[in-house]
């Protein structure tokens, strides 16, 4: 869908605003020309579990955080909204509603992207032989023609992340979206295409390329919504809301929310927003979010890789609170999927997306559980001890797709294990899987890779930066401002307004606080990632 561009004769503001609504916080912050915070403000999202399993997220409740956090931020400032010349949205993936179309009355709260209701229908479908056949159709198509768009369906599986599932799932089970469906009076939205609505009172209903090819139910190669996909699972394409670029002109918030209208100029999906805000903008370049979960985004420019990736691990020497083992190797999976990173004007960027759970997650339930005070304690309660004796973390508060029976555990504790080991386990965990998934991407991505920035709360952590730079072997820049969902909002919308004039200025505005760089080999790591990849082995059988 085009985008309008902005009406050049307005009088020009000096400041710009991104709000990043996350899966644990809402937050905006004002920022100047400079890309310095002027003004912020926070808000923790507040989620429901109406049953065991679901996950959601009351709407007005939501709409209350949103505004409550953009004139909070602008306050904080000492600004005025006239002095705002455009509003970034990035929102969570996954999340989403349905609602009616002439009355805007939802049917149902937002099912967050940690939902699991949909765990029956998922298995169902990953061992349909209808799914076998299409795996068996698209391998054989991808290996005639070589061309990659049939690869990602040649290993199809769904998940209870992704939107698809839990959307058959409404209109399975929810009969007044299914009735207003039929009479064309359904519509759903992600996150920002609720928001979008909310702020313009109903004027415009759209989402951007980056959020609809986060749903699964987009095809990122033809850039439209999949048919056959929708089809297949009972979703009415009538449903799914139009295409807009990612940095676009989406209209104006209705002048009663804030006092005056704020133009809109961009909304994109969090992790594509981190990837823009950390000035990625050329094929090679890495980045890694360390929030909640961990996502390591690509840069692969004009071109969309997929893959299910497999690395095997050698390890072979006998731990001590092990019954021993020989040599042997652990086969470690990954997908890789394909996404749209953005959209502005002429160009599409794409990218490659692996994650892993657990991130965040993990450190928060051990304060919670009080091995710590302050989370900034972690780094140095981790190194005051050479090792964690053999105790390791297995993640698994994130029910896996895979393996929706999953739990989180400690293996190897002893009399001897106090909280210092605990924790280094956790920590070490994290750094393990970061370098599980960078030997995934740089055996399978055909790119190569560049200067790896992170960001995310967890990247604070000095301990897991500097051990994942030694096990992959590479540098990490960290940026001074870790926000960088919220700054990537800002740039995409700075660049539509003509706040900023090109991304070759955004790169200018980078400011990095540390750089970590490999200082051991990572063969010092091998004893502790081995007896890890053990007790990852051995936990699906418990």
């Amino acid at each position: 869908m085009p985008c309008e561009q902005p009406d050049s004769g307005a009088a020009p503001a000096r400041y710009v605003l991104g709000v990043d609504v996350g899966s644990t916080a809402v937050k905006c912050h004002v920022y100047d020309r400079a890309a310095a915070i002027r003004g912020s403000s926070y808000r923790k999202v507040e989620s429901l579990y109406p049953r065991p399993g679901w996950v959601e997220l009351d709407p007005e409740v939501l709409w209350s955080q949103f505004t409550g956090v953009i004139k909070e931020a602008v306050q904080d400032a000492g600004l005025h909204m006239r002095q705002i010349s455009g509003l970034g949205i990035s929102t969570q993936r996954g999340t989403f509603i349905t609602w009616h179309k002439r009355t805007g009355k939802p049917f149902h709260n937002f099912i967050s992207w940690q939902d699991l209701r949909s765990a029956e229908l998922v298995n169902s479908w990953n061992n349909s032989l209808l799914l076998k056949g299409i795996h068996v159709i698209f391998t054989v198509l991808h290996f005639f023609t070589g061309n990659d768009r049939y690869l990602a369906p040649s290993f199809l599986t769904f998940s209870t992340h992704q939107t698809s599932m839990k959307l058959s799932w409404v209109f399975k089970n929810i009969h007044e979206a299914e009735e207003a469906a039929k009479k064309n009076s359904c519509c759903f939205g992600t996150v920002d295409t609720w928001l979008l609505y909310r702020l313009t009172k109903g004027s415009m209903y759209a989402t951007d390329y980056s959020n609809a090819s986060s749903t699964g139910i987009f095809e990122p190669f033809t850039k439209c919504w999949n048919p056959t996909l929708s089809n297949l699972l009972s979703i009415p394409m009538s449903v799914y809301p139009p295409v807009k670029d990612t940095s676009c002109n989406f209209g104006s918030t209705d002048s009663e929310i804030f006092g005056v209208p704020i133009p809109i100029m961009a909304v994109v999906a969090d992790q594509q927003s981190a990837t823009f805000g950390e000035c990625c903008f050329h094929p090679g370049d890495v980045k890694l979010t360390m929030g909640t979960g961990g996502f390591w985004n690509v840069n692969t420019g004009e071109h969309l890789f997929a893959s299910r990736g497999t690395v095997l691990y050698r390890i072979g020497e006998k731990r001590d609170w092990s019954s021993g083992f020989s040599h042997q190797n652990v086969a470690v999976n990954h997908c890789l999927y394909p996404l749209i990173g953005w959209k502005i004007g002429e160009e599409v960027v794409y990218l490659t997306e692996g994650s892993v759970s657990d991130i965040g997650t993990a450190i928060q339930w051990a304060q919670d559980i009080e091995l710590f005070t302050n989370v900034d304690e972690t780094a140095e309660m981790a190194q005051s001890i050479a090792d964690s004796q053999g105790v390791c973390f297995i993640p698994g508060f994130q029910v896996s797709g895979d393996d929706p029976y999953l739990c989180a555990s400690f293996m190897g504790l002893k009399p001897s294990t106090n909280r210092n080991h605990l924790v280094r386990a956790i920590l070490e965990s994290l750094a393990f899987r970061n370098k599980l998934l960078y030997d995934i991407i740089e055996k399978k991505v055909h790119i190569p890779l560049q200067t790896i920035r992170a960001d995310g709360g967890v990247s604070n952590n000095s301990f897991v930066m500097q051990m994942t730079s030694d096990l992959i072997n590479k540098k990490i820049e960290k940026p001074a401002n870790v926000d960088m969902s919220s700054l990537g909002a800002a740039f995409l919308a700075g660049l539509a307004s003509g706040f900023w004039t090109d991304k070759e200025q955004l790169k200018k505005l980078r400011r990095v606080e540390a750089v970590f760089e490999p200082q051991k080999d990572s063969e010092e790591y091998k004893p502790a990632m081995d007896a890890w990849l053990q007790a990852m082995k051995h936990l699906p059988h418990w």
